[in-house]
């Protein structure tokens, strides 16, 4: 393996999950090799031949080939990045209890989201993603923000910073937002290192 860390992902511009562990490896100033696949025709014989390189068991991604390991799971590879680096966690018990329950709520998010992706229903744009983001918005405005614990970012302000902007993306992102995700959204894109990720022209 590369002493160099190695990202796969699908070349999808900035939707998916892999965009969120993409986020924090920028803002941790992470340097990686990127490689994408083509989302097309092609994939399934691409994620194949992945699963017998060993780089994904379960043939998605992404993955990231990261000091001898292979890692998979988006959330839980975030987690990994964060205890390595001593940062993006909560430091108290309840903090990562928080953290990690935040996350919980952000997967729950993301797998209606994938099954509205083509078509976002009328339940799922009026319904659900309103109340996903009135549920967040109660965690969030426990401190003063913008970030969930306050001044410090966790790497789960990166993903619900993605399902943000994927929503956005994809025409399903609800009229009003509750400000404390407002505030949140402002912070992220203005964290010196996403902000150049940004105006790198990236943010197809």
């Amino acid at each position: 393996m590369s002493p160099k860390p190695i990202y796969h992902y699908l070349a999808i511009g900035r939707l998916g999950r892999g965009e969120v562990l993409n986020l924090f490896l920028k803002d941790a100033g992470i340097a990686v090799d990127d490689i994408r696949y083509p989302w097309d025709e092609s994939w399934p014989a691409t994620s194949e031949k992945l699963k017998e390189q060993g780089i994904t068991r379960t043939g998605l991604l992404p993955a990231l080939e990261y000091h001898g390991s292979i890692l998979t799971q988006h959330i839980p590879t975030l987690r990994y990045l964060a205890r390595e680096l001593g940062a993006y966690d909560g430091e108290t018990s309840y903090e990562k209890y928080l953290v990690d329950a935040v996350a919980d709520i952000y997967n729950d998010w993301r797998a209606n989201w994938v099954s509205n992706l083509k078509s976002a229903s009328a339940e799922y744009k009026d319904e659900y993603a309103p109340k996903y983001y009135k549920l967040l918005a109660q965690y969030y405005s426990d401190r003063q923000g913008p970030y969930l614990l306050g001044e410090k970012i966790t790497y789960v302000d990166f993903a619900v910073y993605q399902s943000l902007d994927n929503e956005r993306r994809t025409g399903s992102l609800p009229a009003t937002i509750p400000e404390p995700l407002v505030k949140l959204q402002k912070a992220v894109e203005a964290r010196p290192n996403i902000a150049e990720y940004l105006k790198e022209g990236k943010e197809e």
